[in-house]
């Protein structure tokens, strides 16, 4: 390997939903464009682009598992499998990218000489907290999440380097970003040929929207208080779906006969930015547990404002006044107020393109391919 040559890379993650193939798929592409790379992984969508486009270990077709028993035996089992593959490959650098709680492949990659980096795709334990509060008391499924935080606190002290999507992502994890083991600037990119201000913002009607999954997680019960509260002239519309579809059908019903909530259903990707050049405001608040979100980056390139919740990541990018707007509360009432005041200013248009900007210069393919070149040689210095 020389100066000139980046280290090859073997992308190790957990198993993959839809979100975490869309983040994978992402990171894939930035590699791929600087250094050779190919990905561990286990029930990798059937459809997914990966499959035709980088090099793929698959160790298993079976998900995490539906009970918490069956999610620590694959736990488990997927981390002796991790380190038998690890071990018969030949890249210089093992990145667990979602998977930091993995430990004991993290050692065995040290142990074998790899390079090894560790990339949070957001909180882990506190997502896996209010999974299993569903299917157990509040004090086991949190005594559960403490005992995985400690494996992730474990995995980091072990790893080389951790990789956040943004500064602000590393405090929140306890992490320092001026640490010389830590690399916060590790964010995703937006294709911004295929997401771009299609619409000038002076042209959009006053449309309000979701876009995402239609679940607890993403405070949709709140987000439809508000909407059945918007004024005549404000149109809400959830744009995706999920388990809450049929709620949200019952309980805007007379909102949606009257036209002023829309429920799109499913949307597809290449439908995505349309749907983004639609809105006057994009509103998601979400729970603590994302590290950035790319549905936001893709509305920032699409000149759309942003009101997310100042979680992880997401106060680096979504600036308040700036290039969007942060939630002081989920509160339905206080979020009603929030939007209102929002829609009410004179700035918009310039926060449209402060958006579009820091997407262009920051969050574009190519400045994603330098940010993973200058990690890439600090870290196998």
């Amino acid at each position: 390997m020389t100066d000139e040559s980046p280290p090859s890379v073997c992308v190790v993650t957990h198993p993959l939903a839809a979100a975490g193939e869309n983040a994978t798929r992402s990171l894939l592409d930035i590699l791929s464009a600087v250094t050779s790379v190919a990905l561990v992984t286990a029930d990798l969508p059937a459809d997914s682009e990966i499959r035709d486009r980088h090099e793929l270990v698959e160790l298993t077709r079976k998900g995490a598992g539906e009970s918490v028993v069956t999610a620590a035996f694959r736990f488990l089992l997927n981390q002796l499998r991790m380190c038998r593959v690890i071990a018969n490959r030949d890249e210089d650098v093992i990145l667990f990218f979602g998977a930091t709680s993995y430990l004991l492949p993290i050692v065995v990659g040290r142990l074998l000489g790899k390079t090894v980096l560790v990339e949070p795709r957001g909180d882990v334990p506190l997502t896996l907290r209010l999974n299993w509060e569903q299917q157990l008391p509040d004090e086991m499924a949190a005594v559960l999440a403490s005992a995985v935080r400690a494996l992730e606190r474990a995995g980091f002290a072990a790893a080389h380097g951790v990789v956040t999507y943004t500064p602000e992502m590393a405090r929140q994890l306890d992490l320092h970003p001026e640490s010389p083991t830590v690399y916060p600037s590790g964010a995703r990119y937006v294709r911004t040929d295929e997401f771009h201000v299609q619409r000038p913002y002076a042209d959009r009607d006053p449309i309000v929207g979701f876009l995402g999954r239609l679940d607890e997680e993403k405070n949709i019960r709140e987000l439809a208080a508000v909407a059945a509260e918007l004024p005549d002239d404000v149109t809400f519309r959830f744009i995706g779906d999920g388990d809450l579809r049929e709620w949200l059908e019952t309980e805007l019903a007379a909102e949606i006969e009257r036209g002023a909530v829309e429920l799109t259903g499913w949307v597809d990707h290449d439908d995505v930015p349309d749907q983004l050049n639609a809105l006057s405001l994009l509103v998601l608040p979400s729970q603590p547990t994302e590290g950035l979100p790319t549905t936001i980056l893709e509305a920032l390139a699409c000149g759309t404002p942003v009101l997310a919740s100042p979680v992880s990541g997401i106060p680096d990018v979504v600036r308040e006044g700036e290039t969007g707007f942060l939630l002081d509360s989920r509160e339905p009432a206080a979020l009603r107020k929030t939007i209102l005041n929002i829609l009410e200013r004179d700035d918009l248009e310039s926060v449209s393109e402060n958006g579009r900007d820091l997407i262009e210069y920051e969050y574009s393919f190519e400045a994603a391919c330098e940010r993973y070149r200058l990690i890439l040689a600090a870290c196998t210095q």
